[in-house]
């Protein structure tokens, strides 16, 4: 009876810095990162690109020109056997190749004594691979390209070979072609090899341009597939629209007892966008001894999205009536979606999480639970991007209590931090211990996007934040949410965050579809969304920039959204419907009449980057408007995503959590912060590095938050600037900011009541700052903002100097007793 062996891992991730393994010294690590880095770097990748476009061009004159010498009875035999030194020295090889004695040389090896004309799809691939290292466009596939040009070699050269292997044409089968036929010949006959090559000719066919003899049979034209809003969709016409997904990659152990005898099962999930013929992820597990999988390549090709028009044999003229549904991207028909090659992709830096790890880990868990007498039944692995959740089934009676204490034990026999008990797992009778991986790996944002989650998504404001602990990609909906929480520490990923959820709706919805209101205070992170204004954003109308970072202009920009508000409530009380979709839809079905106002509405994203500096500026004048818009705002279209590094009570507070359900925590100091965030603890274990927890209420969900760099990002935008766009950006309602704007045009003579007290409390301290006034006088942002203005203008403080506070050129208070009696003020 055959023993069964046991099965091997090849799980692999990819690696984050080589920095991260323990096992190799500092000299030995560096050193193998600055000798992948060099492989790495653009300029060389940049450098072989255009060498391999030139040799190629090169190749391409020489061979040309040595077939029609060749057929014109002009040989260049004299460099046939000649050495390299001869080559290089002896001018007196008389050659009429136009490529010189290197090209004749060349190309006498690579068609006499090689493929003959089939010799071309090496240039063709060259080609192909340097547009793709000079550029990074991918005008096709790289390794299907080098599959169909390798068997398009051998082809054309046997093909050649068996039609002229006995005359003077049989240049053009090379020596591999005419040796080639005559052993398939003499293997199977002159019309045996003839039927091989044409039924290779016909798998050509069906596997490149998907030939089948179904095509010749008429069907019945297919209805069109709805447009889903003007989203995106990438369905073929007729096809059952149904993707299967792959849920599993996990590994499960059956823990003896005595002898620990435990059995080892694994499965790793499917690439992104790998189908099989049916539609369903393929699923690639490698045993001992096990048949391999059969994978099918299937691509699905992108339509442009066009509007469905039925030909009535009008020589292509559209009219359109007030029966013609409104389309509001025909202002913008000719936009294209960015594509997915304008993002990095990680999946050639990655490593193995090998069976060693994995069992080493087991045995400690097993090991130290069995120290405290915790007995446990099976164990089960789950593999994840970055952390390894090992789901244990505890013995009949053990308390799960037992378990939870020990969480520091756990992580101090297995040397990792970061180390998150879940007792019990929501929904399952198991218990959860997630364990770092040595080296995590990357999640590309390109990866999220090729996702068929993503790509066949029907949600309203799709967005693809990155993977699970079972590596899936994370698909959510932002009007499900409605709205967005995200905080942590410094450098722990926020920013990336609100760049994942941007970039996603970019690629997914039309510019008419979906405007962002963008408020940066650090002026630094979402600058580089200046060069879509006119496709994607939107701003006051009296506002130079659509990037906001003043705080007056926050409050501005935070009140006239509060009139956009109330303004689309009115259209819907109108219009008689409850939410945006509703009311577009009927927009769009002409049943609402723009004479009375009625406009299509697009979905408005506020993003609002570090909000602890705006709360800690403007105070309530921030939050009032904020809080409005998130109790309200969600039925017509207008959602929050908020980022801060403070999460502190008096930054979120009863009323902003309240109407946040959904906070991404990434990782923070104390169990303090996480419980402010998340209402509970768990985040101050993360391991940072995109390492984050998702709460959408009582469920929380460990996710590896997707990367997306700065370079990737430019990319896209510059993608989008570049075509054509709307006149300006979307225009918000302008809000006139009466207090604001007598601070501006105050009148020297008549000044504030406070004015005296603001003065002795600047000279005090010596410090002419607003926020001074504001936490001392208790006062709002303008009003104290006018104030600060009427003491520069009574010489009492010096002009703006941008963050540093105002000079005080008064030095003591008896200098301002007596400067005031000068002004008349006693």
């Amino acid at each position: 009876m055959p023993t069964k062996e046991k099965p091997v891992i090849k799980n692999t991730l990819r690696q984050d810095k080589p920095e991260n393994s323990k096992k190799k010294s500092k000299k030995s690590t560096s050193g193998k990162a600055g000798f992948w880095g060099f492989f790495k770097d653009e300029k060389l990748h940049v450098s072989v690109g255009v060498f391999l476009i030139l040799f190629s061009a090169f190749t391409l004159i020489s061979c040309t020109s040595y077939l029609i010498n060749y057929f014109s009875w002009v040989s260049d035999s004299s460099v046939a056997n000649v050495t390299l030194y001869d080559l290089l020295f002896d001018t007196s090889l008389d050659v009429q190749n136009w490529g010189g004695r290197l090209g004749a040389a060349l190309s006498w090896q690579i068609i006499k004594q090689g493929f003959g004309i089939g010799t071309f799809f090496i240039v063709i691939f060259m080609i192909v691979a340097g547009i793709r290292l000079t550029f990074g466009r991918t005008l096709f596939s790289l390794w299907r390209t080098l599959r169909l040009c390798v068997i398009l070699l051998v082809w054309i050269s046997l093909t050649m070979g068996f039609f002229f292997h006995n005359n003077e044409y049989s240049v053009l089968a090379g020596v591999f072609g005419v040796f080639g036929y005559q052993w398939l010949e003499g293997f199977m006959g002159q019309i045996g090899t003839g039927m091989l090559l044409f039924f290779i000719l016909i798998m050509l066919f069906v596997f490149t341009v998907n030939l089948s003899l179904k095509s010749l049979v008429p069907k019945k034209k297919a209805k069109p597939l709805p447009d889903n809003d003007g989203e995106n969709r990438w369905f073929r016409p007729g096809s059952k629209n149904t993707i299967k997904e792959d849920k599993y990659n996990t590994t499960e152990y059956a823990v003896g007892d005595a002898d620990e005898v435990w059995n080892f099962k694994t499965s790793t999930p499917a690439e992104d966008g790998e189908l099989t013929p049916k539609g369903e992820k393929s699923i690639s597990s490698t045993f001992s001894g096990s048949n391999p999988t059969h994978e099918v390549e299937f691509t699905i090709e992108q339509p442009m999205a066009t509007a469905l028009i039925e030909e009535n044999g009008n020589n292509g003229i559209t009219h359109y009536t007030i029966d013609t549904p409104y389309d509001p991207t025909l202002d913008l028909a000719s936009y294209v979606f960015p594509t997915t090659d304008l993002l990095d992709d990680f999946s050639d830096h990655g490593i193995k999480v090998n069976r060693e790890e994995l069992e080493e880990n087991k045995n400690r868990i097993v090991q130290t639970l069995g120290n405290y007498g915790i007995k446990i039944e099976k164990i089960k692995a789950t593999i994840g991007p970055a952390v390894t959740l090992y789901e244990i089934i505890p013995a009949p009676g053990v308390r799960i209590a037992r378990i939870k204490n020990l969480e520091d034990d756990i992580a101090l026999s297995l040397s990792a931090i970061g180390i998150r008990i879940i007792a019990p797992i929501p929904g399952k009778g198991t218990i959860g211990i997630e364990v770092p991986n040595q080296n995590p790996e990357i999640v590309s944002m390109k990866s999220i996007f090729t996702s068929d989650k993503f790509q066949f998504s029907k949600y309203e404001l799709p967005f693809g934040m990155g993977k699970t602990i079972s590596n899936e990609s994370y698909v959510a909906d932002l009007t499900r949410m409605p709205h967005i929480l995200m905080a942590g520490a410094t450098g722990q990923g926020k920013s990336v965050g609100l760049n994942a959820i941007i970039t996603s709706l970019l690629y997914k919805k039309h510019p008419s579809q979906v405007k962002f209101v963008m408020i940066d205070p650090k002026k630094v992170e979402l600058t580089l969304y200046s060069k879509i204004e006119r496709h994607f954003l939107a701003k006051l109308p009296d506002s130079d920039e659509a990037i906001i970072t003043e705080t007056r202009k926050v409050i501005r920009t935070l009140n006239s959204l509060n009139i956009e508000m109330d303004s689309r409530y009115d259209l819907m009380k109108d219009a008689q419907v409850r939410n945006i979709k509703e009311y577009n839809n009927k927009f769009i079905a002409r049943l609402l009449n723009p004479n009375s106002g009625h406009r299509y509405l697009p979905y408005l994203i506020v993003v609002i980057d570090e909000f602890a500096d705006l709360i800690m500026t403007a105070g309530k004048e921030i939050e009032v408007p904020l809080t409005r818009l998130a109790q309200l705002s969600r039925a017509i279209g207008i959602h929050l995503v908020i980022a801060t590094q403070r999460p502190s009570v008096n930054i979120i507070t009863g009323s902003i959590k309240a109407n946040f359900p959904a906070r991404f925590a990434f990782r923070v100091i104390s169990k303090i912060d996480s419980r402010t965030i998340l209402d509970s603890s768990g985040a101050e274990q993360l391991i940072g590095r995109g390492d984050m927890l998702l709460s959408t209420g009582s469920d929380i969900m460990r996710l590896q938050c997707a990367f997306i760099d700065t370079h990737e990002i430019e990319r896209i935008t510059d993608f989008i600037g570049s075509q054509r766009g709307y006149p300006d950006a979307f225009y918000l309602p302008e809000y006139n900011d009466d207090e604001g704007d007598a601070g501006e045009m105050f009148d020297p003579t008549e000044r504030d009541e406070l004015f005296e007290d603001a003065a002795r409390m600047i000279v005090a301290h010596q410090q002419g700052s607003t926020s001074l006034l504001q936490r001392k006088l208790k006062l709002g942002y303008n009003r104290a903002g006018r104030i600060i203005d009427q003491l520069e203008q009574a010489g009492i403080v010096g002009p703006f100097e941008g963050s540093k506070a105002r000079e005080v050129r008064i030095a003591n208070e008896f200098a301002l007793e007596q400067f005031l009696k000068d002004l008349h003020l006693k």
